[in-house]
């Protein structure tokens, strides 16, 4: 069979399946969903720079997670909306591999803004006099360059092997966004080199970095398990609540796919996309309810916005 040119290859993206009448209508809470995470995350992004108490790495490790949500929510945006909302299913290329890069991308940049936060809490826990020390701004500063250097050093091979591939026919996505095993499956020519490659960065850092997120807790628990008071341990682990709901949202779905991909060879398609979703969209928006509700000073912050801009209002 022929291979199309690079130039006119086009992509089918699919959303849920079984649920194509009702598109439109999901597109209402998508939309939602979006609207939460942009205004979330900006929030906090403001409260922390505006908040001189809020100067500290807990916060700058937050901010930087608050970044990467907002990433990986305009990485998914364009064409979740333009496949409910518009019934556009149609992407080309260059533009699916662009889309593809980005939002694997700020992916692993949560993975890793996730471990070091697990590493802050454990430094905050464990050797609490050091503190400041172990991680003043600049070496924080250093850990969010590294972290954005290897997340974009690890993907920008993807996209430029995957645009070497030929691809023999427009091939149907299985999500509404472009994803890496999806693409190089549409290819008409082995792939293996594709996939050791994606395995490799897979290994590499989601799965590296949940190792080491669980180790960080071994060790932060088995530390506040020797502090003799109860408060003070119940007042230990309470720093880590709001970390822990985070970690949780982002590697629960990913590993359902996992063991679905797996085991669970005849696994409903729709149980796929349906968990791909929890694990790209849900996180950028529950994550600043998240750290809202448990953080005493963004929610006053917040709060003090709020009752502001309504008094200004009604003064109006």
């Amino acid at each position: 069979m022929q291979a199309l040119n690079h130039s006119t290859t086009t992509f089918l993206l699919m959303g849920l399946p079984g649920l194509e009448k009702m598109y439109i209508w999901l597109s209402i809470p998508l939309c939602a969903m979006y609207m939460v995470a942009v205004a979330g995350n900006s929030l906090i992004l403001w409260v922390v720079k505006s908040e001189t108490v809020l100067h500290q790495p807990m916060y700058y490790f937050l901010s930087m997670l608050a970044m990467t949500d907002l990433g990986l929510s305009f990485s998914t945006l364009p064409t979740m909306l333009t496949t409910y909302l518009l019934g556009q299913q149609e992407v080309k290329m260059n533009a699916c591999l662009a889309q593809l890069f980005f939002i694997h991308t700020f992916s692993v940049m949560e993975s890793s803004v996730l471990l070091s936060m697990a590493f802050d809490r454990f430094v905050a826990i464990c050797n609490p006099l050091r503190y400041t020390t172990i991680l003043p701004s600049p070496r924080v500063a250093g850990l969010g360059f590294a972290i954005v250097v290897r997340s974009v050093g690890l993907h920008l091979p993807a996209p430029i092997m995957l645009k070497k591939l030929p691809y023999c026919h427009i091939g149907q996505l299985s999500h509404s966004y472009c994803l890496h095993p999806d693409v190089m499956k549409l290819a008409c020519v082995d792939t293996h080199v594709n996939s050791a490659y994606g395995l490799f960065v897979v290994l590499f850092t989601l799965g590296m970095d949940s190792m080491f997120i669980v180790a960080s807790y071994v060790l932060i628990l088995h530390a506040v398990l020797t502090i003799a008071s109860k408060a003070e341990r119940l007042k230990a682990l309470n720093t880590c609540v709001s970390h822990i709901c985070a970690v949780l949202l982002f590697y629960t779905p990913m590993i359902g796919l996992s063991m679905i991909h797996r085991f669970g060879k005849q696994a409903s398609p729709f149980i796929r996309v349906l968990l791909s979703y929890l694990h790209f969209l849900m996180p950028p928006m529950l994550n600043p309810i998240v750290y809202t509700i448990k953080t005493k000073q963004i929610r006053q912050k917040i709060f003090h916005f709020f009752q502001s801009h309504g008094a200004r209002m009604r003064v109006g």
